[in-house]
């Protein structure tokens, strides 16, 4: 009866996927380079055998006898005594040294191929430079090389094009903003002008221009901020200060700093979770996050309906889940995710008030990265949905 060892199939498992994690798919360079190597050595061997065979017996031999008396005016036997004892006693140290000689100058020769491959490396890295369009293709022992500089291509092609979105984006939004102030603006303007020309206006007439003039003069002052956070944006770093988070409270906190927004409307926000709950992470960047998130919410909710804000700790997936729902028109699927793109805001939003320099999300966004989280948004059965999630506390 074979008794099987203990924890010999597991042992077999790590070696194999050692294994294959060393191998890093060059197996067909690596088998060339072995197979031309063993061929240099062979036919090294083989040139110092013919070599030795054919040409170090009697010819060499009396060559240099012939040689010794010639340069030194020796007698026959003393020039062969210096070549019996000086060569033929030392003819391993000289077959050594023909060998590696002769190794050293073939495998000079066969270096050249090798090259091939770093020429084939750099004129690709060139390719990408100069901004290459197409597949870049090299020999079959690069494949893995290969595949590396076409998905360093895609991205560098994806970021590009992302690059130039998000400043047609900016662009455009600069011209809807530019175009917006101008509303504001002129209604400021014109009050102001009409109670400057009618000093002796009733009270009540008075009041009512005063309220207008005031109200455009606010919105004024949004969009000129829409102005300076896209200047922020495109200098600033983000740079988190972590420590422990009471996160309930905080989010109780930013309910009752929204409480006047959301009775404005007749909307209400609940917060259900755990009062124990905390996180690791930068209170001012992550309270940034929350209050982008609700005051989307407020913003895009039905009339006197509820927001509702679930804490919840999800310990087998380690991590703590925060999920905004709202009552809202739904986002279109295709737009589910580019609404954390920069500078993007939904068509209808360029004309109301409620459309800000979108950035709100986007920065959301960078922050949640930063801290090893995610945040995206769905539709859920008439309701709308932001849900960041953040690591547990370790």
């Amino acid at each position: 009866m074979k008794i099987k060892k203990k924890g010999a199939r597991p042992v077999w498992e790590r070696l194999q996927k050692r294994r294959e994690k060393k191998d890093s798919g060059y197996s067909k360079l690596r088998f060339k380079i072995l197979m031309q190597t063993v061929a240099i050595v062979a036919l090294t061997f083989l040139i110092i055998f013919v070599l030795y065979s054919r040409f170090w017996f009697g010819r060499v031999g009396d060559w240099i006898v012939s040689f010794l008396q010639d340069a030194f005016h020796l007698e026959y036997w003393d020039a062969w005594n210096i070549y019996n004892y000086g060569m033929r006693e030392n003819a391993y140290l000289i077959i050594f040294a023909a060998v590696a000689v002769c190794f050293l100058l073939l495998f000079r020769v066969s270096l050249s191929r090798f090259i091939r491959y770093f020429n084939e490396i750099d004129q690709g890295l060139d390719k990408l430079i100069q901004g290459y369009d197409k597949e870049i293709s090299l020999s079959q022992e690069m494949a893995p090389m290969e595949r590396k500089l076409n998905v360093l291509r895609q991205t560098l092609e994806k970021r590009e094009l992302e690059a130039k979105l998000a400043e047609e984006r900016k662009n455009n939004l600069v011209m809807y903003l530019a175009h917006d102030i101008r509303t504001p603006l002129t209604s400021v303007i014109g009050y102001l002008s009409l109670l400057e020309e009618v000093p002796d206006m009733p009270a009540g007439q008075r009041a009512k221009y005063v309220h207008i003039t005031l109200e455009k003069a606010n919105r004024l002052e949004t969009l000129i901020q829409e102005f300076f956070e896209i200047t922020r944006y495109n200098i600033q770093q983000i740079r988190l200060e972590k420590e422990e988070i009471d996160l309930y409270y905080m989010l109780v906190q930013m309910i009752e700093e929204f409480y006047p927004s959301l009775a404005e409307k007749g909307n209400k926000a609940v917060l259900h979770g755990k009062e124990n709950i905390k996180v690791y992470g930068d209170p001012v960047k992550l309270a940034r996050v929350f209050n982008n998130i609700l005051k989307n919410a407020i913003a895009y909710s039905y009339p006197n309906s509820q927001i509702d804000i679930y804490v919840e700790e999800e310990i087998p997936a380690g991590r703590t889940a925060i999920r905004f729902q709202n009552q809202g028109k739904a986002i279109p699927e295709e737009k589910l995710s580019a609404i954390f793109d920069r500078f993007y805001r939904m068509d209808e939003a360029r004309n109301s008030d409620t459309g800000g320099a979108g950035l709100g999300l986007a920065i959301a966004k960078e922050i949640v990265d930063l801290h090893g989280g995610r945040i995206f948004a769905r539709n859920e059965e008439g309701y709308v949905v932001f849900q960041v999630e953040l690591p547990l506390l370790a």
